[in-house]
């Protein structure tokens, strides 16, 4: 497996991969219009363009990737994605520590996940990740916020 920065011609791949992640998020939450799900190609593209798009492929295919998007000294992090076939071999941990790399001017890492995403909570609190507020969205959502500081 090798990990990369995406390049706009990735956008299609990780949006089709990004949609295939996010169904079991959607049935957790009981949301089939969470917005991993309904952004569109163009977005995806953009976010290619304009932010840190990082990559893992394996045998040609694209099986994870991370956004980074630096405002001033933070890097907001998001939609990271792991194929579902995939899911549970280190691939988010191992995306998350490139992405750390790439951006050695960001002063702290931030993202964000769902109150019932355990299995991600527990990533991101294993990789350094620490909670600074919760946010409720609605009565079936609470965002948990995490920043991760340099060490």
């Amino acid at each position: 497996m090798q990990i990369e920065r995406a390049v706009t011609a990735d956008a299609g791949e990780i949006l089709t991969l990004q949609r295939a992640a996010y169904v079991s998020e959607a049935q957790l939450y009981g949301d089939p219009y969470i917005p991993p799900l309904v952004e569109s190609l163009e977005q995806v593209r953009k976010a290619v363009e304009t932010g840190v798009v990082l990559k893992a492929v394996d045998a040609g295919r694209i099986v994870a990737a991370v956004r980074g998007q630096v405002a001033g000294t933070t890097c907001l992090v998001g939609r990271l994605v792991v194929a579902p076939d995939r899911q549970g071999q280190g691939l988010g941990a191992a995306l998350l520590a490139a992405l750390h790399e790439q951006v050695p001017e960001a002063g702290a890492f931030d993202l964000f996940t769902g109150h019932l995403s355990e299995g991600n909570l527990r990533l991101y609190r294993r990789l350094g990740y620490r909670e600074t507020r919760r946010e409720r969205m609605d009565d079936h959502l609470t965002l948990i916020h995490l920043r991760r500081s340099p060490n």
